[in-house]
């Protein structure tokens, strides 16, 4: 029996991976590349596409419905990040330890198994003018009854992100329970002997140590919020007036309800660099930080 050398068992490993590189530069690369082409040509889904350089990109920067856009994105960004991580962080320090916290758990986790698509419809349902939330205030008599929750910016968007969190704060504090159940014993009764309680043995052991968690929780906070899409469309579709567009839902009204495939092959592109640049920004900082307090451990 012939022996086999190490071309053979590199043309067996390239037969094993091959079929996978090859689906995902299919589905993954060659799609990137054509947007990114498309971005740079006039072309509304008829005919061949007609290069113009960077006239989309300055059409876009131009539009003031984008800028609005981007503010929305950004606040988007802040309040996924206090609400539905902060919230979450909260329940699973306050149900860590309790008899049964599981079950605890479990009504803040029902949310999440419901589709963006779904909680739009029933917030828009609440939140509409004459809806539930409003008649609800008028016949407590209270404030709020006649704000048009839906119409009115900022307002509008600031409840779709409340509406998101309702169904975010579940796996947040799903992640963070496992973060904190990962925590050594050990140092937290020691910090507990030497007098540490409360805000202080949080702030001081519970939070660094849940580091690892944090960094992954809000990571995937950042990306989803910047590419927040769903809620918003079965909300609003980004309206009155397109004051409540997020960057994604820009991109879809551009592309398929405007057919203007080049600009929103444009915005789609802003949407993959901002989004791309913010996770690496995000964890070189971590790493960052992970390494001084690494030295400082040592």
């Amino acid at each position: 029996m012939s022996k086999r050398t190490s071309t053979d068992y590199q043309r067996a490993a390239w037969a094993f991976v091959g079929p996978g590189v090859a689906a995902v530069v299919l589905v993954l690369y060659l799609p990137v590349v054509y947007t990114v082409y498309l971005s740079f040509t006039d072309f509304n889904g008829l005919g061949d596409p007609e290069f113009i350089g960077v006239g989309n990109y300055v059409d876009m920067f131009e539009d003031p419905a984008f800028l609005t856009s981007v503010i929305n994105t950004l606040i988007w960004v802040v309040g996924t990040l206090l609400v539905p991580v902060g919230l979450g962080l909260l329940i699973a320090y306050l149900a860590y330890g309790l008899p049964g916290a599981a079950w605890l758990r479990v009504p803040f986790l029902v949310p999440y198994a419901l589709s963006g698509v779904a909680v739009g419809v029933v917030f828009s349902f609440i939140l509409q003018n004459g809806g539930a939330l409003s008649q609800a205030l008028e016949f407590l008599d209270l404030p709020g009854s006649e704000l048009r929750w839906l119409q009115d910016a900022p307002l509008n968007t600031i409840v779709m992100v409340l509406a998101a969190a309702w169904q975010g704060v579940g796996v947040n504090a799903l992640l963070f329970t496992v973060g904190l159940q990962s925590i050594p014993k050990e140092p937290l009764e020691a910090a507990r002997l030497d007098g540490a309680t409360g805000l202080r043995l949080f702030g001081s052991m519970i939070w660094p140590l849940l580091r690892p968690s944090t960094t992954i929780v809000v990571g995937l906070s950042i990306v989803n919020s910047l590419k927040t899409f769903d809620v918003v469309q079965s909300m609003t579709q980004g309206g009155p007036n397109r004051v409540s567009e997020t960057l994604g839902v820009t991109m879809y009204r551009d592309t398929f309800l405007n057919s203007e495939y080049g600009l929103g092959a444009a915005v789609a592109i802003f949407l993959s660099v901002i989004t791309v640049a913010a996770s690496i920004l995000y964890l070189r900082r971590q790493l960052a930080i992970g390494d001084a307090a690494g030295k400082g451990a040592r």
